[in-house]
């Protein structure tokens, strides 16, 4: 029997199995040794999904290849195990799972249980909130087990489901995460955080990318923000110092390199951060272009019907520099450029600048 250790043991186990790899390893292996088991499994299966379609943990030696292959490709069909059946958070012998008097179950304990080293076992099913279930089974070749082991089982029960639904929201949250992390990224989008005095606290993927690959931005050794030239990292330091000072004041923007595009958006970190370390005081949004303008303007004028001209401005402007600003960039009067600009919108269907933004983010351009 489990003594009061032991079975804090296996619950702290069951808490932190969601953050190990594989799942769970820890917490299995400990319910084998001490439930003195050949072999323990977590067994998780979502609602109306197939018996063969689940995710498998397991401690101690896997069926053999052979049955394993034979119950996936079709002997998963004729499972007589009633496993939605099982009354919740109460283990169960093998001789209350299958009849000894049935043709099937007599079969299938023959060609599956016994072959697997399961000849003695004990199954529980734990439920959680959303309708996945869970089965949790420890097994022996030979003796079969006590009392003593099931209550072990029926006491980790709720912290079984406690846990599960913990790794559900987690892997919720996990892909919900990776979907919009993939739209951030196809939009050139990245982000990292930084403290009042301009040192990175933490990036997302594509903003460690921005700081690696860009001549603008880069990490120094001691984790400060760096800016090219000496004017920017002023300007950029400045506004950050300005940001950090006040929580409540509107975000900045920053052009940092118009070939290629490089901007950035500094807004006060509003969100709380539970954790180790110093808690962010900014979040420094960057937006990039892997291309250079002549790539873009190119596209834009197959994608548009542009001139080369009309091109290089529709990019100015899709990019939020005023008439004059691209005007004087572009060395032209802001009459030739206001002519270019009513060419632009005729070709594009666009009705002004802000609908011009919303026709180039939102064409082939933006993941390009």
């Amino acid at each position: 029997m489990a003594d009061a250790g032991e079975q804090l043991a296996l619950f702290s186990a069951l808490v932190e199995g969601a953050f190990e790899t594989p799942l769970w390893k820890g917490f299995l292996d400990g319910l084998r040794r001490t439930a003195a088991a050949d072999y323990a499994s977590l067994i998780f299966r979502r609602p109306e999904q197939p018996l063969n379609d689940v995710v498998h943990l397991f401690s101690g030696a896997p069926s053999p290849p052979l049955v394993h292959q034979l119950y996936h490709e079709q002997l998963y069909q004729r499972d007589p195990l009633p496993y939605h059946r099982m009354a919740e958070g109460r283990p169960y012998a093998i001789d209350e799972l299958l009849k000894p008097d049935d043709r099937a179950s007599s079969a299938f304990y023959r060609d599956i249980v016994q072959p697997s080293g399961m000849a003695e076992l004990r199954m529980m099913r734990v439920q959680e909130a959303s309708g996945v279930n869970a089965w949790l089974t420890i097994a022996r070749r030979q003796t079969d087990f006590g009392a003593a082991d099931e209550a072990l089982l029926a006491a980790l029960g709720p912290v079984l489901r406690g846990a599960l639904r913990n790794f559900i929201a987690l892997e919720r949250e996990r892909f919900s995460a990776a979907v919009a992390g993939e739209a951030i990224r196809r939009l050139r989008f990245g982000w990292f955080t930084l403290d009042a005095a301009g040192r990175v606290l933490d990036t997302d993927a594509q903003g460690a990318q921005t700081l690696t690959n860009s001549t603008i931005l880069r990490r120094t050794s001691g984790g400060r923000l760096a800016v090219r030239p000496a004017a920017l990292e002023r300007e950029v330091l400045a506004a950050v110092r300005a940001v950090a000072a006040d929580p409540r004041s509107r975000p900045r923007a920053i052009t940092l390199s118009r070939d290629p595009w490089l901007d950035m958006l500094l807004a006060p970190a509003r969100t709380a951060v539970i954790g180790a370390g110093p808690a962010p005081a900014v979040v420094a949004y960057v937006h990039g272009d892997r291309q250079p303008s002549t790539d873009r303007c190119e596209q834009l004028a197959q994608l548009f019907g542009l001139t080369s001209s009309e091109a290089r401005l529709a990019l100015a402007l899709s990019r939020g520099m005023t008439i004059a600003e691209a005007a004087a960039e572009f060395g032209l009067t802001v009459e030739t450029a206001r002519n270019y600009s009513k060419k632009i919108y005729s070709k594009t269907g666009a009705r002004g600048q802000p609908d011009l933004i919303r026709f180039v983010m939102r064409s082939v351009l933006a993941i390009a």
